[in-house]
């Protein structure tokens, strides 16, 4: 939420561009670097923007130049993460050497790894912010609901391309199989950060594949 100081900052950018071997895009591109992985693992209330700030190096008073205030800053984090996690599913989901449901799988174990790769810490910012602000702040609302419909609308686009190979029911209903996958996906990350291990994430992989018709 914008704190008690962030809610002066005017609309006018303020403060200076950091100094040093950064140049503009740079420096900016790493504070979304840095907020994406703070973010995620701490949540966005618990993250203060001088942490932020020492980790990347950048003067207080440069962050302005930058981002109008700290929930400015975290709208473009949240868009970035969405951004990469759609390339990630791209990646997998439109690679054409493999069977549509087996690009889904193949996802879903990079997926696993990642998780594992930063010691159940981080999880998906996306679902976190959910818990944190989804009920809470409206605007925050509105841009993670639509995340998680960018990310649907892949997940069922694959489901479509599995039902003209044979492997999934005509009768599918491909939007709310997508649905119910992050709904499970996002449930099954959260316990296995709670449990520190991946079998959360491992069930939830072979009963949702199992329960396909």
């Amino acid at each position: 939420m914008t704190t008690k100081s962030d809610s002066k900052v005017s609309t006018k950018k303020r403060g200076r561009p950091a100094k040093g071997g950064l140049g503009f895009d740079d420096t900016r591109e790493a504070l979304i670097r840095c907020g994406m992985e703070l973010l995620t693992e701490q949540g966005f209330n618990s993250t203060g923007l001088d942490q932020i700030l020492k980790k990347v190096n950048v003067p207080k008073g440069s962050f302005y130049h930058y981002f109008e205030n700290k929930e400015a800053y975290g709208y473009v984090v949240l868009e970035e993460y969405s951004q990469f996690f759609i390339h990630k599913l791209k990646k997998h989901l439109l690679n054409e050497e493999l069977p549509a449901l087996e690009r889904l799988k193949a996802f879903v174990d990079d997926a696993i790894k990642g998780v594992e790769r930063y010691d159940f810490k981080r999880g998906c910012l996306v679902g976190n912010l959910t818990l944190e602000l989804g009920s809470s702040h409206e605007q925050f609302r509105e841009k993670l609901n639509k995340a998680f419909n960018n990310w649907k609308s892949l997940i069922a686009d694959c489901l479509e391309l599995a039902k003209t190979e044979g492997t999934l029911a005509k009768t599918a209903d491909s939007d709310e199989l997508a649905d119910f996958f992050w709904i499970s996906w996002e449930g099954a990350v959260m316990r296995a950060k709670l449990t520190q291990d991946k079998q959360p994430m491992e069930l939830f992989s072979q009963q949702f594949f199992k329960l396909l018709p």
